[in-house]
């Protein structure tokens, strides 16, 4: 009996979290204590949904190029599966210590940040090379606006967040040119809340959606 009732208690619940279950597999507890978007075994992954990096992981490889507004975990981790990242960062600070990590396969940049300025616009110097944009920084809204030049033919744009409202200008701005949406809703590392992270993609894409 006593065992029993201390299996329907809180700390007890906590525990089985802790050692086994999709959460313990997805090493969100291990994200949660040291508030870094980590997997279990302490790797850096991108910090936006489980369900959409389950769905990337098993599609991206390393004839690919993606362009990321915003660096960090995310840029070594797609670092370690693709063939080349390019990523923009408007904190300095941040932009030199993620410098030191990257491979040399990772073009990494620093841009000051203004709305709609050179930080949303450097994207427009890589016309048609980019398989996928990462848009997880800031002023999203115009960069979704400028991503669809520099996306290849078969290009898809990725936006951390999607469901805020505050981004419905820019979603709406691909809706208009032809993208369909794929919603990722879940949980990911770090927060204990659910969100959404979506995929703008076109009939013939590369993630074979």
């Amino acid at each position: 009996m006593i065992l029993s009732w201390l299996r329907q208690t809180r700390p007890y619940q906590l525990y089985q979290l802790a050692r086994s279950g999709y959460l313990h597999e997805q090493g969100w507890l291990r994200s949660v204590s040291e508030q870094q978007s980590v997997d279990f075994s302490g790797n850096p992954v991108p910090w936006i949904t489980y369900p959409c990096l389950k769905f990337l992981e098993q599609r991206i490889h390393k004839r690919m190029t993606v362009f990321e507004y915003g660096s960090g975990n995310s840029t070594l981790w797609w670092a370690a599966r693709v063939g080349k990242v390019i990523s923009y960062e408007h904190d300095h600070d941040w932009y030199q210590k993620i410098k030191k990590r990257v491979p040399h396969h990772v073009e990494i940049n620093y841009v000051s940040l203004e709305a709609d300025g050179a930080y949303s616009r450097r994207i427009l110097e890589y016309p048609g090379q980019v398989n996928i944009v990462m848009v997880d920084g800031c002023d999203r809204i115009n960069c979704l606006k400028n991503a669809p030049v520099a996306l290849s033919n078969d290009g898809v744009i990725i936006l951390d967040n999607s469901d805020r409202e505050e981004y419905k200008e820019g979603t709406e701005f691909l809706r208009d040119r032809g993208y369909n949406r794929l919603d990722f809703h879940g949980i990911g590392p770090i927060n204990a809340y659910s969100w959404c992270t979506s995929i703008f993609y076109r009939a013939s894409n590369c993630l074979e959606i």
